[in-house]
């Protein structure tokens, strides 16, 4: 009978603990018919009672109740930092782009490393409805090449994979936002380049006015841009030059800028009509949106592991502080038990005194990784094969989550103390006292 009891609570636990995460109002919804009951009810104040009792012990029993705190804020802390580095990746390459340009790929590509658009296929590109023109009349469109490179990361001098750019001259035309705050442009025609300054302040040797050795040649570092996107990882260069030093006879992507609202529809509709071009394009936004997906995916689902296994640990911690804090209290609880203090309010007594400390918990671990955290520059590996640079991002829902895990493992760690104070045995329990 017992162990069916239990498992009817556990059935119980898994349904409040659903409703709580996956309803968009679930915690506070759950908190607000706590507080009715608490502050409506005979049982309710009686709880409040038994709970301000064992509130006033906590400093008492401050051992048992930082061994809850501090399991709980190191489980969102890192559930918390996990999830915020892939919503900075995320958060990086959605902002690269936008919906007024495409990029153009070779059919079948998924990401600019394996496509190969031919020099003779630009000017039939150039020549289609939907991409705007500029002042000259001529077609605004950047053919474009990425070649991988090793430099020396800041940290610790490692060689890293960074993409080095050769791009068109129309290409500051599609993409405003890239500004050059140090330097100077590079002049095309010659072995110069600009460096984003997340590259920058990621790999050695960047400085303006300083010289690399790529492909057995010298490049000249005469300035560095700021995108606030993914293109702050890269080097740029002229293509025409870039091309030639690496042996590329060809182009893996074309971007473009488009002509009003429906010039991306005009753009697909002539590349499918023309059946020398077996090419595929999307706009830019849709392009580094995606790049992000699988690489989202996997930091998300390791967070999710990691803090799992984590709060499985937090939970039998909490477990165990909270039955020796019933059974140091065990002539405390009979004692009310004795004069009047049914089960259900020792139940949530036990129960409030557990979710407070896990609420600080959870408190201390957002903090902590807002803290360390938020703003953060790193770099990771790309779809190219290259460093993208970005930031933690610690957003309000992301610290709304590490709180509803808090309160999740105290709700499951102070439940079955709670029961057991609640069925504990007046007269055996003030004998044992």
């Amino acid at each position: 009978m017992k162990v069916f009891v239990n498992l009817l609570l556990l059935l119980l636990l898994a349904a409040v603990l659903g409703a709580a995460a996956f309803l968009p109002y679930g915690v506070l919804g759950l908190a607000a018919l706590v507080a009715i009951w608490l502050f409506t009810t005979r049982s309710g104040a009686l709880a409040r009672a038994a709970t301000g009792i064992g509130i006033a012990g906590l400093p008492q029993r401050w051992g048992a109740s930082a061994v809850i705190v501090v399991g709980i804020a190191g489980v969102v802390g890192v559930l918390v930092a996990m999830l915020a580095m892939g919503e900075g990746f995320k958060a990086t390459l959605s902002n690269t782009g936008g919906t007024d340009t495409a990029i153009i790929l070779r059919g079948g590509s998924q990401a600019e490393t394996n496509s190969v658009i031919t020099r003779d296929q630009v000017p039939l590109i150039s020549a289609l409805a939907g991409i705007a023109r500029g002042p000259d009349n001529r077609p605004i469109v950047s053919p474009e090449l990425s070649q991988v490179v090793n430099l020396q990361s800041m940290a610790d001098g490692t060689d890293t994979n960074v993409q080095f750019r050769g791009v068109g001259p129309d290409a500051w035309a599609i993409r405003p936002k890239l500004k050059i705050i140090e330097g100077r442009k590079f002049n095309g025609g010659l072995r110069e380049m600009v460096v984003g300054r997340g590259a920058q302040k990621q790999f050695r040797g960047l400085e303006v006015g300083k010289q690399l050795n790529l492909a057995n040649q010298i490049w000249t570092v005469v300035g560095v841009f700021e995108s606030g996107d993914s293109n702050e990882s890269e080097l740029w260069a002229d293509a025409d030059v870039l091309g030639p030093a690496y042996q590329r006879q060809a182009f893996q992507s074309v971007t473009v800028k488009l002509d009003g609202k429906d010039g991306f529809k005009q753009l697909s509709g002539a590349l499918a009509a023309d059946p020398r071009l077996k090419l595929d394009v999307s706009t830019t936004h849709d392009y580094y949106a995606k790049q992000s997906e699988n690489l989202t995916k996997f930091l998300t689902a390791l967070g999710v592991v990691i803090g799992t296994i984590m709060a499985v640990g937090a939970i039998f911690g909490a477990l165990n502080s909270m039955y020796a804090a019933v059974a140091g209290r065990a002539r405390e609880i009979a004692t009310m038990r004795a004069i009047g203090f049914r089960g259900l309010p020792v139940v949530v007594a036990v129960m409030l005194e557990t979710m407070l400390l896990a609420l600080i918990g959870g408190l201390l671990g957002a903090a902590v990784a807002w803290l360390l955290f938020n703003g953060h520059t790193v770099s990771t590996l790309g779809n190219n094969f290259s460093q993208v640079v970005f930031q933690f991002r610690v957003t309000p829902e992301l610290l709304w989550t590490g709180l509803k895990w808090a309160l999740g493992i105290g709700l499951v760690g102070g439940l079955f103390p709670a029961l057991r104070a609640a069925r504990l045995p007046v007269t055996e329990a003030l004998r044992a006292a």
